[in-house]
């Protein structure tokens, strides 16, 4: 087998010159989870699934070989992971078109440049390489961070069926892409969406000389959240939503709410020193603290 192989059954009812979800996979059962995930989020979407598999060279590794010409073990290792994952992805979703790559390279900047033609990418939480006792790996938090399309981690918890997704809502545009996808999730899972807005009063708002009327702040965020997704549920009637206010950090009110959702969807925006993108404070915060899987849906 080549280092990129692929074997194809066509699913009558995908849609022609769609993208595909990909998903990463190392032979982890964290990279298994995501599989799982992937193959169920393809066949909901109408969507071909695409698994790859990056071998990475250490920093000390001298490359001696062209592609075509990659040690055999390297090669019969990276075939047997992908097999495997498309084995798995078959058992969940017999009807779904699978395609798989095996590639060499950087592991961040590869997955990265597979957002380029897809749908989104789906990762493990951690994998084979994570540290014990790490929250999330570093591949999962660079390519949330830098990867223009939805990037989903699918964390360890339960496997409880909620039906509910939840989304982050702020009064910035930058939220909107999020807002598209939870909708679009909860619309096609036929589930409830919890649209979770967040907010602390400033600093300076518990100095004794200023006074707040509470009432009038609570209004205010309340229609930061009703503004926001006015033109959500024209356009997804279907979609059951409940509007969650809550006076509490964001990355706690997502954390909490994650308990009770199979999905949660968050927006990022965050920026470097010198303008670079980074991944933000509370779409890092819900990565490293959610009790399920995290859709980043970059701006």
């Amino acid at each position: 087998m080549s280092p990129k192989d692929a074997s194809q059954p066509v699913r009558s009812d995908t849609r022609e010159g769609a993208s595909p979800i990909v998903v990463a996979v190392d032979g982890s059962a964290d990279a298994d989870r995501a599989v799982k995930w992937a193959a169920d989020d393809a066949f909901r979407r109408r969507l071909p699934l695409r698994i790859v598999h990056v071998v990475e060279r250490g920093p000390y590794d001298i490359h001696r070989f062209s592609t075509p010409e990659w040690p055999g073990t390297v090669v019969m290792n990276g075939t047997k992971v992908l097999a495997e994952a498309e084995q798995t992805a078959r058992r969940c979703q017999p009807s779904i078109e699978v395609s798989t790559e095996l590639i060499e390279g950087s592991m961040t900047r590869t997955l990265c440049g597979q957002d380029a033609d897809a749908a989104a990418i789906v990762l493990g939480s951690r994998g084979l390489g994570g540290f014990a006792g790490a929250l999330l790996g570093s591949v999962s938090t660079h390519v949330a961070g830098h990867a223009h399309g939805p990037v989903v981690v699918v964390r360890p918890g339960d496997e409880e069926v909620h039906r509910e997704i939840v989304v982050g809502v702020d009064d910035s545009p930058q939220c909107e892409p999020a807002l598209a996808y939870a909708f679009e999730q909860a619309r096609l899972r036929g589930c409830m969406l919890r649209a979770v807005h967040a907010w602390q009063l400033p600093v300076h708002a518990f100095a004794p000389e200023i006074s707040y009327d509470m009432d009038e702040i609570r209004q205010a965020q309340h229609r930061v959240v009703q503004e926001r997704l006015a033109a959500w549920r024209e356009k997804f009637p279907e979609v059951e939503v409940v509007e969650d206010v809550q006076g509490v950090h964001p990355v706690q009110a997502l954390t909490d709410a994650s308990t009770r959702a199979d999905l949660v969807v968050v927006g990022s925006r965050g920026m470097g020193a010198i303008g670079s993108v980074v991944l933000g404070s509370v779409s890092r915060g819900v990565l490293h603290h959610a009790h399920g899987p995290v859709a980043v849906v970059r701006s």
